[in-house]
C-alpha cells in the first residue's frame, strides 16, 4: 500500500468570489501567492513524488510549497462543471430554481450540463489510483478532493460530510492496489516556510 497526500490548491479570485472554476484555467490570486509562499510541506512528506492537476493554479500551488520533479497529472484535474462554470451557487439556484435544487440533491449524481458528476470523477480517478506505487503528493481541487472523502468515507454526498476537511491542509489516505481508500490523517496543517 502507498500513501497519497491530497493538498487543494491555494486561492484564486474566483474562490474568494465562490465562482465554480472547474476547468476553467484561472491562476492563484496575490492573496494565494502570499499565504503559499509563507508555507512549506511537512518534513514527514519530503520523500514523497509530487503530482499536480494540469491547470495553473495547482501548478503554482505545488511549486510555492516547495514541490521537485513535479509531474502533472491529467487525474486529478477540478472536475468539469460544464454550463456552470463561472457562475455561482446562488446564480444557478436562482436561475434554474427547482430544477438546480434537484439536480443538487442528487450529491455524488448531480451533474452539471456538459460537465461530469463527482461519481464520474471517482471513475476517472480510479485507474491512477491503482496506478500509484510511491508515496505521492498531489496537487489538487476541491472537487477531486471531495470524490476521494467519497471513496474513502463511503459517502454519497446527499447528507452532511462524515469528517471537515479544513481546505487550507493535506489530507492523507492510504492506498491499496485496488484502488480503496483509508483515511489516515485529515487536516494535516502546512509548515511555515
Amino acid at each position: 500500500m502507498v500513501k497519497l497526500l491530497v493538498i487543494r490548491h491555494g486561492k484564486t479570485e474566483w474562490n474568494l468570489a465562490r465562482r465554480i472554476q472547474g476547468r476553467i484555467d484561472i491562476p492563484l490570486s496575490d492573496l494565494g501567492r502570499a499565504e503559499l509562499a509563507a508555507k512549506r510541506l511537512p518534513d514527514e512528506f519530503a520523500t514523497f513524488d509530487w503530482i499536480s492537476s494540469p491547470l495553473k493554479r495547482a501548478r503554482e500551488t505545488a511549486e510555492l510549497l516547495g514541490g521537485r520533479n513535479i509531474r502533472i497529472e491529467p487525474a486529478v484535474a477540478e472536475m468539469h462543471w460544464g454550463e456552470w462554470e463561472g457562475q455561482t451557487f446562488e446564480e444557478l439556484r436562482e436561475k434554474y430554481g427547482d430544477e438546480f435544487r434537484y439536480n443538487e440533491a442528487r450529491g455524488i449524481y448531480m451533474t452539471p450540463p456538459g460537465g461530469e458528476s463527482p461519481a464520474d470523477v471517482v471513475v476517472r480517478l480510479t485507474p491512477f489510483l491503482k496506478s500509484l506505487r510511491r508515496d505521492t503528493v498531489a496537487i489538487t481541487h476541491k472537487g477531486v478532493i471531495r470524490a476521494l472523502k467519497s471513496l474513502a468515507y463511503d459517502w454519497d454526498m446527499t447528507a452532511k460530510a462524515p469528517v471537515r476537511f479544513d481546505w487550507a491542509t493535506g489530507h492523507l489516505f492510504e492506498v491499496t492496489e485496488e484502488g480503496a481508500l483509508r483515511p489516515l490523517r485529515i487536516n494535516i496543517a502546512m509548515k511555515d516556510a
